[in-house]
């Protein structure tokens, strides 16, 4: 095992729905080779009953399953606030890939791949959703037009108390927001959030949803028309 391997595992739970035996096997004795605990499940039925009783990390999900497809899957896993996702599918169109991202995927794969290439998106999706110890030893809980988005906790509270659900890429973008409220953001640089540009507008769009009272006239995630994004909002750190 590799020391870049060894520390994005870590020993955490990842979770594999996949239909097909052997891939499930060869991915489950790859990851467990690499540091990973490995849980198994066949259907989305097996996976619910993974979740209700075992803490996991990081679901890999196949799109193509015999019960319940894998887009139907993400969109109730992201309603209710699920571990990070990895979308694995044998369909390569940009539109299924952007369907995935627009239902909360956090990263997508498409078959064939080789495991190695699952292991590097895997660690960098856990590193990128798991709070770092410089930014814990902070304050880190950012007010702003009644909101309170927790970077310990990776939550976000709207002005009644009530939790708002977002998935990892969603909040990793609005944290960024936060951090950084007036400054002019390009796509580019948003892309640590996501994957493409055109995630980036996605993820953008789906944030206003939650947080703006009009999402089509909104006032704290603003266009700057050829230039990007910017975040109006008051910003107070506690």
């Amino acid at each position: 095992m590799t020391e870049t391997a060894s520390s994005a595992a870590d020993r955490r739970w990842i979770l594999i729905v996949e239909d097909d035996e052997d891939i499930r096997s060869l991915l489950s004795k790859y990851l467990s080779d690499n540091g990973f605990k490995v849980m198994l499940a066949r259907d989305g039925r097996q996976m619910d009953e993974v979740l209700a009783s075992e803490p996991v990390d990081l679901i890999v999900l196949d799109i193509n399953l015999p019960d319940e497809d894998g887009f139907s899957i993400c969109m109730r896993l992201r309603n209710s606030g699920s571990p990070p996702l990895i979308m694995l599918t044998a369909r390569g169109e940009d539109t299924d890939r952007i369907l995935g991202i627009e239902l909360g995927a956090d990263d997508y794969l498409v078959k064939p791949f080789v495991p190695r290439e699952l292991l590097a998106r895997i660690g960098a999706v856990l590193r990128r959703t798991a709070p770092d110890l410089e930014s814990s030893q902070k304050m880190s809980a950012y007010r702003f037009s009644g909101f309170l988005l927790d970077s310990s906790t990776r939550r976000l509270l709207g002005p009644t108390g009530v939790r708002v659900i977002l998935t990892s890429a969603e909040f990793d973008l609005l944290l960024t927001l936060c951090r950084n409220p007036g400054k002019i953001f390009s796509r580019d640089e948003l892309k640590a959030s996501s994957t493409t540009e055109r995630s980036v507008d996605i993820l953008i769009s789906r944030l206003r949803q939650k947080i703006e009272n009009d999402p089509r006239d909104p006032t704290l995630i603003q266009t700057i028309r050829s230039m990007g994004y910017t975040f109006t909002a008051k910003v107070s750190v506690h």
